[in-house]
């Protein structure tokens, strides 16, 4: 798919390790037909074994309707970079490389944003995956590693020089994690400076946040992470927002639980009951806010293991 077409909605959904599954995935493509998806981070490490035999493949899993998809690989050896982008291509309507992810284990073995502290490295990379696909390449990184060392503009543009046709960029340093706010404003300095298209990510959790987002950065569009989490619906009301100028109401609760029960159902299908039931603590505190008693009821739900006991919580609500 040629770019402009990949990311015509203006909205993607952020990879995020453990959480945009396929199960999250095709939720969000259920309201939104044709934003740019993004599969949580896969290591290039991982999938050489992955190709030796070993089991985790259920990560590359797609639908014929997930496309607009990109595949997002880490790694610091150029190597397996091309190796994993030459498996993926088949899958992926367009590769993104990991430049951004802060997590410790990540940035310890040399991915991640640590690759913001070596920019011949990160050059290297984009090459070498650009070697091993004729799909678009594109990467996401952060403001810079610390608040001394906000490189991102030279980066970026570094970037694009090697063959990136597509960044994201967190407003964020490494140091900061997700503390603090993202500095959409910084961010308007990479849009002045490259000439791919930029999207601005982090700390958009509305139509309101999104519009602000875009006005501060001059970014092309908006990379949707945590946002969209309890709210699948945030992705399709930014972009219908953004072509129409209507706003579409959010989900009211019983909805959401809805939604809850429905993505509930799909990850036991993908992982097992328990496997399942334990993966979607993690998407309680999410859906299941701004009533009465909510903290109370995600209390019991994350110690409860039977099916029927958790269904007939929800069921309880509103």
């Amino acid at each position: 798919m040629e770019i402009k077409e990949i990311l015509k909605s203006r909205v993607s959904l952020a990879p995020m390790a453990g959480i945009t599954d396929y199960v999250l995935r095709s939720l969000i493509r259920k309201y939104s037909q044709d934003c740019l998806l993004t599969t949580e981070m896969i290591s290039s490490e991982f999938l050489a074994q992955t190709l030796q035999g070993r089991s985790g493949t259920e990560i590359l899993k797609r639908n014929d309707n997930h496309s607009p998809i990109s595949y997002q690989i880490s790694g610091h050896k150029p190597h397996l970079m091309k190796l994993a982008a030459q498996t993926l291509t088949p899958l992926a309507d367009m590769i993104d490389i990991n430049m951004g992810c802060p997590v410790k284990k990540v940035v310890g073995g040399q991915d991640g944003c640590s690759l913001m502290r070596n920019p011949e490295l990160a050059a290297d990379l984009v090459k070498a995956v650009k070697d091993g696909t004729d799909k678009p390449v594109s990467v996401k990184f952060r403001l810079g590693y610390t608040n001394s060392e906000l490189n991102f503009v030279e980066f970026g543009q570094k970037m694009q020089d090697a063959g990136a046709e597509f960044i994201t960029i967190h407003g964020r340093t490494r140091s900061q994690m997700y503390s603090g706010h993202a500095d959409w404003k910084l961010i308007k300095k990479l849009k002045e400076n490259v000439d791919v298209p930029v999207y601005a990510n982090g700390d958009i959790v509305s139509i309101e946040t999104a519009v602000e987002a875009l006005e501060q950065s001059g970014a092309d569009g908006v990379a949707i992470g945590r946002g969209a989490l309890g709210d699948p619906t945030l992705i399709a009301r930014i972009a219908h927002y953004l072509k129409t100028g209507e706003k579409l109401q959010a989900p009211a609760i019983t909805e959401r639980i809805e939604m809850l029960k429905f993505h509930l159902d799909e990850e036991i299908k993908l992982r097992g009951e328990i496997t399942g039931i334990k993966f979607m603590r993690k998407f309680y505190p999410y859906y299941l806010s701004g009533f009465q008693n909510a903290k109370q009821l995600r209390s019991k739900l994350v110690l409860e293991e039977d099916y029927e006991k958790i269904i007939t919580i929800l069921n309880s609500i509103g």
